[in-house]
């Protein structure tokens, strides 16, 4: 009789793709299951936190006594604005500066209600541009935002609490 699949389940923030390591973990690790979910950034936390998910993907999370964190890459930030904003008459890779946005108004957040309020006109956004294609709709545009810190995207687990499974992920 063959033994039950393990599973490593493994939590990733919206517009992280983790299709790259799931290829090469399905590849590698023929015996153990990898069960991706997305999660937000607060949720991954606690999932990690009370053991319900052994790593996750997450955004500017440096390692310290509770989590080990490898920084993996880094996304540039943008301005999300309506298609008839001002901005929408700048070029696809000319930048908006923080000067700019001063006489803005800045919606917090970066889900699709935040882009259900830019593409009413209410405000404009800044979110990684990794979500900003997530949530990319015709009556919305993004530009690169400048003088503003990239986003770190990290593999992030419990530092006392790390498994083999999280050993072969990394």
């Amino acid at each position: 009789m063959a033994e039950p699949l393990q599973t490593l389940t493994v939590l990733f923030v919206p517009g992280v793709t983790p299709t790259k390591w799931a290829r090469i973990w399905n590849d590698r690790m023929r015996r153990q299951r990898l069960d991706l979910q997305l999660a937000t950034q607060a949720d991954a936390i606690a999932a990690l936190r009370d053991v319900s998910a052994g790593a996750a993907f997450l955004r500017d999370v440096d390692a310290d006594d509770e989590f080990s964190a490898i920084r993996l890459y880094e996304e540039q930030p943008v301005v999300v604005a309506s298609r008839d904003h001002l901005f929408a008459a700048l070029g696809e890779h000319e930048t908006v500066g923080a000067d700019e946005l001063a006489s803005e108004n800045v919606i917090d957040g970066q889900d699709a209600g935040v882009i259900d309020l830019v593409a009413a006109g209410v405000g404009v956004a800044t979110m990684p541009q990794s979500v900003a294609r997530l949530f990319s709709r015709r009556d919305v545009i993004a530009r690169p935002l400048r003088d503003a810190p990239a986003t770190a995207i990290s593999l992030v687990w419990p530092t006392r609490r790390t498994t083999p499974a999280v050993e072969a992920l990394i």
